[in-house]
């Protein structure tokens, strides 16, 4: 059984029906005890996906289903759905296990037994003994972790969640991420998460959709996405791909200026684009792609290096820290088997 299904739905905002379209016919399941990203960029229609789940907007053609059941028409109470905003929306009034015991009592649940069952929801998270403290007494990471047990006490068929690492630094996001993964698993979880963040959807997801204005561009596993991306828009969108014009032979090997490569899976001969991400590159090889560096930087663990070569500019991540290269360095590049994809020209 799925956890949530779209069929043909579409989303136009206003009372024009000829006005533009924020969602433009789509169809997905998210598997019960799955975790779907909805990814893409601003405007693409991620957002109000998420919120028609939620029941927040209604469609303006099409039907969602929640286990089986038409929820299309239904108000956010009544599809058993928590959501986790971007801005945490706690109530800086309301010490840590009022916020999280809050929808409960909304529900009708006694005070003694929501708060049992709030603490508990706080122990989950990891959250011991911070039951009196109020929100602006908390970090940007405990407020998270305040919100996710807020969600996760109702108990939800499904959980949503909208952005919601947006707001932390680099090492907290990374820690909520694997937070938000782990409670999906152990308590099997139906979750839509909306983000617009790669590495974030590669790192929790069993699926990914990538949206593009209204439509889904592609929609399997993480390594699916990755490693073989459908079109050129997927394949620049899921780790900062660089897309190049190439041709496919008749041999099967497919031809990128003066660089040969043997895709992974076969090409029809003819005009196709390769995408290069920028780990893919080797630096120094004896026969390759003739390439002059101009600008560098120092990352810690890693260097970015831009190049000028016959391809144009060349965005190229190395973790060769013995050697670094300076500005005006003429070398060459050729491409590894692993970040590197075919897919089909224009």
């Amino acid at each position: 059984m799925n956890g949530i299904e779209f069929r043909n739905v579409t989303k136009r905002y206003g009372t024009d029906k000829n006005g533009p379209m924020a969602v433009k016919g789509i169809s997905f399941e998210v598997p019960v005890g799955t975790l779907t990203t909805i990814l893409g960029p601003s405007g693409c229609g991620k957002t109000t996906t998420l919120r028609m789940i939620a029941g927040l907007e209604s469609p303006t053609s099409g039907s969602i289903f929640m286990g089986g059941r038409d929820v299309t028409t239904l108000g956010p109470g009544e599809r058993n759905v928590s959501m986790m905003f971007q801005s945490y929306a706690l109530f800086p009034h309301m010490n840590v296990i009022e916020n999280v015991g809050y929808g409960l009592r909304m529900s009708g649940v006694k005070k003694d037994e929501a708060t049992v069952r709030a603490r508990e929801a706080l122990r989950g998270v990891g959250l011991v003994g911070f039951d009196e403290r109020l929100p602006s007494e908390l970090s940007g990471g405990q407020q998270q972790r305040v919100a996710l047990a807020r969600a996760l006490v109702l108990e939800p068929a499904v959980l949503l969640f909208d952005e919601p690492l947006s707001n932390l630094d680099a090492r907290l996001r990374r820690e909520m991420r694997e937070e938000i993964r782990s409670l999906q698993q152990r308590l099997k979880l139906t979750v839509a998460y909306v983000t617009h963040d790669q590495s974030e959807a590669l790192a929790v997801s069993d699926q990914i959709i990538v949206m593009d204005h209204g439509v889904i561009a592609q929609r399997g596993t993480p390594e699916q996405l990755y490693g073989r991306p459908e079109s050129e828009f997927v394949a620049g969108f899921m780790g900062e791909a660089m897309v190049f014009p190439a041709v496919a032979q008749a041999d099967g090997s497919v031809t990128l200026g003066p660089l040969r490569l043997q895709p992974r899976y076969a090409v029809a001969p003819g005009t196709v684009k390769v995408a290069v991400r920028p780990e893919a590159w080797d630096i120094g090889a004896l026969d390759g792609l003739p390439a002059t560096l101009r600008k560098s930087a120092y990352l810690g663990s890693f260097y970015e290096y831009g190049f000028d070569t016959p391809l144009g500019p060349v965005f190229v991540v190395s973790t060769d820290l013995s050697r670094p290269l300076a500005a005006g360095t003429q070398t060459t590049l050729s491409l590894g088997t692993h970040g590197v994809s075919v897919v089909p020209g224009a």
